[in-house]
Parts: structure tokens; sequence; C-alpha cells
């Protein structure tokens, strides 16, 4: 409701479209949203179909030259979308986003760096992902991401929760691949745009993001970002994350990044029990647990990841 607020007071595009695909909420969403925006076109799934599934089916039946796909926990400040829009419309990128802000104004990472076979999905890793992160400190090797866009910077992939793309790049690169059910499929799909074009972030606008709230209340899990690998939303992240590599960068790295996954479960033990000896309260044994259990988990998937066939992951 307040997302849909800011668009109508803070966009004065004359022909936006404004369209709310609904996951199968079973609440009276619809009721409240369509009362208070009539103008609104409401797309009602059966089943909670995930970030790619809904929002393709927004882009079937949008009709703009233009669309963003933008989260229902972002606010609009500023006339960013009016701003954003016209500035990319003339430009020769063919997707953008522009500058994430936390509700105290601190900036989100909104625009990435791609790495070759996945290598950045290592770093939350407990332990060896330290251990990594500290190897590429000492060897300078590039950022994954931007901490802070102030400017227009040209990125290799942006985050989902506001992607504004050109309608021609799409008909190229074709929509979001289907088989994610949430997370990693915006990196997936901008890795085929940028190979129709650029993607940039416009540091200058800016949206408040609202991020990880109904990811949290989804698989009943707490914090923000892609930290957490040990419960049913670490989960989600791994699964999806491995899909992407298999799909972006092949068998090899996908069988690489998933030993590397498989190898730290006797560190992240061996941490664990040394940890406790030094008092630290950094992992508990549960977050061990749930990790193991992740792991097996994607390694019962891993004869259906290598045949790249279509297969909903949603765990």
């Amino acid at each position: 409701m307040e997302c849909i607020k800011t668009i109508q007071e803070e966009t004065y595009l004359s022909n936006k479209e404004i369209i709310v695909v609904d996951n199968n909420s079973k609440d009276n969403s619809k009721s409240l949203i369509i009362d208070a925006f009539p103008f609104v076109k409401w797309i009602q799934m059966d089943y909670n179909s995930g970030f790619a599934r809904a929002n393709n089916e927004g882009i079937r039946q949008s009709s703009s030259p233009v669309v963003l796909l933008l989260n229902g926990d972002t606010l609009i400040e500023n006339k960013a979308i009016d701003k954003c829009y016209q500035e990319f419309v003339q430009d020769n990128y063919v997707a953008c986003g522009l500058q994430l802000l936390n509700p105290d104004r601190t900036p989100q990472i909104s625009g990435n760096y791609l790495m070759k076979g996945g290598l950045n999905y290592l770093l939350p890793l407990p332990y060896l992902g330290q251990l990594f992160k500290s190897i590429a400190l000492l060897s300078n090797v590039k950022k994954p991401n931007v901490p802070e866009a102030k400017d227009k910077i040209d990125v290799d992939w942006v985050n989902g929760a506001f992607i504004m793309v050109k309608r021609s790049a799409i008909e190229k690169a074709g929509l979001m691949d289907e088989d994610f059910f949430l997370y990693a499929e915006e990196a997936e799909w901008c890795g085929r745009l940028r190979r129709i074009g650029k993607i940039c972030i416009y540091g200058d606008y800016n949206v408040i993001h609202l991020q990880g709230e109904t990811a949290n209340q989804e698989f009943q899990s707490t914090g923000k970002g892609y930290q957490n690998l040990f419960d049913k939303k670490g989960l989600q992240i791994m699964v999806s994350n491995l899909v992407r590599i298999r799909k972006q960068f092949g068998v090899g790295w996908f069988l690489f990044i998933l030993s590397i996954f498989i190898i730290d479960i006797p560190v992240f033990l061996i941490g664990y029990m040394l940890s406790k000896l030094l008092l630290s309260k950094r992992y508990s044994f549960k977050n061990v647990k749930g990790f193991v259990r992740n792991i097996l988990f994607v390694v019962r998937l891993v004869p259906t990841i290598i045949s790249n066939k279509p297969h909903f992951y949603k765990v």
C-alpha cells in the first residue's frame, strides 16, 4: 500500500501502468489495494510462484516499451522513477537500477560485478569464506559489488528490488528463467541481457528498500542479506546460487563450487569446537546442523541441476 502510494505521489509519467502480481497471498490484499487504487491492474497467481514467474507474468501483461520490476517493500522518493526513466530512455543501456537505501538512509548494495564461476558465492561460507576474502584482499581482486553508487556506474547485474529494462532487450534475451523460485534469478537474467547491451546503476537516484521482510516471513527467518546459510532461507539461497552457476558458467564450475561447500563441513565443525573452547558465540551448534542439512539437500539435487532440464527449485 505504501509502495503504490509513493509511486502515485512521486511519479508523474502520464502513460505509467501499475501492475500488482499476487503470489497467492490468501488474504484481503486485493480488496485493500483495488479499493484504494482502482487504476491498478491485478494479476492473481494460484500458487506461490516466486519472483521470476510472477514478474514474467506481469511483463507479459504489460504494454509499454520500458518495464520496471519493483519490489512491494520499496518506497519511492524525489521522483526517482521519473528521473531514472527519462535518463534511461535516452541512454544506450538495456537495463538499469538505482541506489537502494535502508530506512536509515545507509546504502544497500545495488550493483554487482560478474565473478568467473560465481566465486563470490564462497564468501559467506563459515571460516573458509573469511579465508577466501583475505586472499582476495591481499591479491587486490576487484570487489564483486558497488558498496555505494554516487554517479552512473556500469555493472554486470543489479539488485532485483528495482530493475528497469527495455522491452526490446527482453525480446532478444528472453524473460527470467522460471526454474528459479527466489534469489539469483536477476543475476542470471542480467547475464543474458548483458549479451545484448550494457547495464548501469544511476547512483544519483534513490529508493528506500525494506530489505528481506517478505522473504523472512515466507521462510520464517531473520536477518537481512545473504550470509545466513543455516535455515530454510539459507537453503533457498544456496540452491538458487548453485543453479545459477550451473546455468551461467557450466557443470565444471558448479561441481567445483559445490565441492568447496562440502569441504567446508569439517572445517566448520572443527572451527565451531575450537570457538567453544575460546568461549566464542559467533556460531551455534544449530548453525552447524543447519549448514550440514542444507548441503546434504543440495547434494541430492546434483543430478537434476547437472541435467539442466526444466525444474522449479523451490525448497
